[in-house]
């Protein structure tokens, strides 16, 4: 009874579209948790704190920040000592960590930066794309041509640092423990050349190279499958720990979505489980990439 009071106590802002990093995320469910244990209601911490009732609603919903200050008068309040009070002004000082991102920020939108903030917590991607090979698996020339193209407008340093990012965010595939990739691609993605012939069959050549490593799945669902839910439009789903739940990324023509709801994460990943249903296996898909298209 007392969460329901709680969650009565204000009301909710608007949700953001840029989605909060994993750090954030945990911090927030942390120190919900720390309070609840603590046996205290959201007016009581206020009470006690210089926190405002909103400040606090939006620190345990991930949709700020808590300044070192305020993180640290919560600690005291819940009397967390010790070694797990220092995880949590660690997960504080991470939260918003931009590492490479830093220099490329300028020439990349927020909710791109969001993703590949996300993208580089996740354990396992799941990329559809219905047009494009998948960022990830691109080559710096294909990489260069669509973002050339998409959109037309941009200068050629937006283009490049464009590029670098893409190329930088590959390297989530090396290293001991590298991101899990399931790439599921319509065959019309093979076979729009995007640049050149030579670009388009380097690209398809890395395709099939990549396919080959352990923690890369590649399907291609065929043109005699006919329409499918895919058709509908690209998307990722990203995956984390079993502790944070997944989030949804579509990027369309009217801006950049991070779903986060329960029932649309499980509307994608049934959507997903549909899609790899229909596709070829990831046997026959490098078997039609090693194949050479007559046109190229």
């Amino acid at each position: 009874m007392r969460e329901k009071d709680e969650m009565s106590e204000i009301t909710p802002p608007p949700p953001r579209r840029q989605p909060p990093t994993v750090r954030l995320r945990r911090l927030a469910a942390e120190l919900r948790r720390l309070r609840q244990e603590a046996g205290l209601a959201q007016n009581e911490v206020t009470e006690k704190t210089d926190l405002n009732l909103a400040t606090l609603y939006r620190i345990e919903t991930a949709k700020t920040k808590p300044q070192l200050r305020t993180l640290n008068a919560l600690l005291d309040l819940y009397g967390v000592t010790g070694s797990r009070r220092a995880d949590l002004v660690l997960l504080q000082k991470e939260a918003r960590q931009r590492g490479w991102l830093h220099s490329f920020e300028a020439n990349l939108s927020d909710q791109y930066t969001a993703l590949i903030s996300l993208e580089s917590e996740a354990e396992q991607v799941i990329n559809y794309e219905s047009l494009f090979i998948p960022g990830l698996l691109q080559t710096e020339d294909y990489a260069r041509a669509v973002i050339r193209a998409v959109p037309p407008t941009a200068t050629e340093a937006q283009v490049e640092d464009r590029v670098a990012a893409r190329l930088q965010r590959q390297a989530l595939l090396e290293g001991d423990t590298p991101l899990r990739l399931w790439a599921i691609l319509d065959q019309a993605a093979l076979y729009r050349t995007v640049g050149s012939n030579a670009i388009m069959r380097d690209q398809l050549a890395h395709l099939a190279q990549q396919a080959q490593r352990p923690h890369i799945t590649i399907q291609v669902i065929p043109f005699s499958a006919g329409a499918h839910s895919g058709m509908l439009g690209s998307f990722i789903v990203l995956k984390f720990a079993p502790e944070n739940s997944d989030v949804i990324y579509i990027d369309s023509m009217a801006g950049d979505l991070f779903l986060e709801k329960e029932t649309d994460i499980r509307r994608y990943n049934d959507m997903c489980e549909h899609l790899r249903a229909i596709a070829l296996s990831p046997a026959d898909a490098v078997a039609l990439l090693a194949s050479p298209r007559e046109d190229l």
